[in-house]
């Protein structure tokens, strides 16, 4: 058995999504703002890169709402029953989540950040620099009921 982590949140998310949503993630701006706790200089040279990656907890989610067992996706039957970790939202066992959303600008503490589906108020865990040639290798294979189920995630917000 594996022993508790303890982690402690590097930023916070300002503004942008207020509440949590499945689709519609695109086409916001918010601010992850550093904790006063890091020195400024922990972000020199994050102003060059175009994308982050973002590691967040889902903080509204409740440890009781954990699924640990095969369900279908959104609940949709005709989408086939997978286990917790096929998923992606909040019923995982430690409520993380990876995002990786445009980089606007660096203002001081503030990064103005573009398509983070993550609502405000959210404890950031850790951040870094999108680095390409550190994603997949080689062709990304995935069923088809991901892209029958996800058509509008990324479909700005403001055509809902």
């Amino acid at each position: 058995m594996s022993h508790p982590l303890t982690v402690t949140p590097v930023a916070t998310v300002i503004g942008g999504h207020q509440e949590p949503s499945d689709d519609y993630q695109g086409g916001v701006e918010s601010v992850i703002r550093l904790h006063d706790g890091y020195p400024l200089e922990t972000l020199q040279g994050l102003g060059e890169f175009s994308h982050l990656t973002v590691v967040w907890h889902f903080h509204r989610a409740s440890p009781d709402d954990v699924a640990l067992h095969a369900r279908s996706p959104r609940g949709n039957p005709r989408w086939p029953a997978t286990g917790t970790f096929v998923h992606r939202n909040h019923r995982r066992p430690n409520q993380l989540a990876t995002s990786y959303p445009r980089l606007l600008r660096v203002e001081g503490r503030d990064l103005r950040v573009t398509d983070l589906d993550a609502v405000d108020g959210t404890p950031v865990i850790d951040l870094a620099p999108y680095f390409p040639q550190m994603g997949p290798r080689g062709p990304v294979g995935v069923p088809p009921w991901v892209a029958e189920m996800l058509p509008d995630y990324w479909r700005d917000a403001d055509q809902r």
